[in-house]
């Protein structure tokens, strides 16, 4: 197939992830960037050899099918519809949009003019959770029954040259890194039915130590730890803890207890790392991941940690989809009911009650053993 010609709106430091992932792939081709800050869009354009484009020349640029949202969270609904208008796909860095008013607008424009919207994360492509989904799907751990989702840092504000927008509406620990673990967790079990949550905020302000802005104090306008369960629509209940508020942790990112045993999930933040399963009373053991693609370590990290990243399949996966005219796995669908999950915490906080989720998604289609792309093109619908 002739690659998908990409644009890109947002030139923050998550579209060097993007630009070098579409950069290794021969079904799309990103042609321009475009940010607020000219001097941004060019510098990345000169880095990865695209052009540099104003907003508006990209969206009516002709070429362009897919552009890519990499704009901050507040902003993803608004730079949505603005896509949607063009008459071109959307896709999306995560959470969807701030919040669900704003992602209804954007999903009836969508089906209104025929256009598709997809949506990150797409870590659960990664080898180390498709061998956590094969494991499920086979029944090797029987029934599963719960699991564990432990989300535990000091934040950004250390690392990030600009943190400030993570702790405002959109952001906190289960807007930001939250989609990543509920997204797995819908992966492997299915949608979520009803949640439950406190939260809280250890500190009203925060200084950022990071270069640039180093010394900066600035105001915390959302939680920044939250503990909850979610009750799955299949019966399983999983708890969470997800803050900013902890130095250090030695709890498990996130595990699957099952009547048959128990499989420890590698962080979904990445595509890699080492799954481990232990059966009824036996020793915990490694789980294989070479079998699938995208598991490889081909990155390290600011703090030293080789890591497996692969950020863009999901929107290869989606140019594939419309070449194809079949359904894209990091779908809007899924996307949404992970908002409304994100969403409804908070809200059972407020309420001080349980929430129902109203919206519905099936899991996204499980990708096949192989190596490589090529098996984004290898297409079975999923089950439940």
């Amino acid at each position: 197939m002739e690659p998908v010609v990409i644009g890109i709106i947002g030139a923050g430091v998550i579209s060097g992830a993007y630009l070098k992932g579409a950069a290794r792939s021969r079904f799309v081709k990103v042609k321009a960037i475009a940010d607020i800050r000219s001097e941004a869009a060019a510098e990345r354009a000169a880095e990865f050899g695209c052009q540099a484009m104003t907003i508006a020349e990209l969206l009516s640029d002709p070429e362009i099918e897919i552009v890519i949202n990499l704009t901050i969270p507040t902003a993803h609904a608004p730079v949505d519809l603005d896509i949607l208008r063009a008459g071109k796909h959307a896709y999306s860095e995560k959470p969807l949009s701030a919040s669900l008013s704003e992602a209804d607008a954007v999903l009836k424009m969508a089906l209104t003019r025929g256009l598709r919207i997809g949506c990150a994360p797409d870590t659960f492509f990664g080898a180390s959770h498709q061998a956590c989904r094969q494991i499920v799907d086979e029944g090797r751990i029987g029934r599963v029954v719960g699991g564990s989702v432990v989300i535990a840092s000091r934040g950004m504000e250390h690392w990030h040259p600009d943190p400030r927008f993570f702790y405002q509406p959109g952001g906190g620990p289960h807007a930001d890194v939250g989609p990543y673990y509920i997204t797995q967790l819908v992966n492997l079990l299915g949608p979520v039915a009803t949640v439950s949550a406190i939260t809280s905020r250890a500190f009203d302000q925060r200084t950022i130590t990071s270069e640039k802005l180093n010394g900066t104090v600035f105001d915390v306008g959302v939680p920044t730890t939250l503990n909850g369960n979610l009750l799955f629509a299949s019966g399983a209940n999983v708890s969470l803890t997800m803050s900013w508020d902890i130095w250090s942790s030695k709890r498990p990112r996130l595990e699957i207890y099952g009547t048959e045993g128990s499989l420890q999930n590698p962080d979904p933040n990445y595509f890699g790392g080492n799954p481990e399963i232990a059966l009824r009373s036996a020793e915990w053991g490694p789980v294989p991941i070479s079998h699938f693609a995208f598991g490889q370590s081909n990155r390290t990290t600011i703090f030293g940690q080789e890591v497996a990243d692969y950020r863009a399949v999901g929107l290869i996966d989606m140019a594939i989809a419309i070449r194809e005219n079949r359904p894209h796995r990091a779908s809007v669908e899924l996307a949404y009911h992970v908002l409304e999950v994100l969403e409804s915490l908070e809200q059972s906080h407020r309420s001080r009650r349980h929430i129902d989720i109203v919206s519905q998604c099936s899991r996204p289609a499980p990708l096949p053993p192989g190596k490589g792309e090529d098996v984004l093109k290898e297409f079975i619908h999923a089950q439940g």
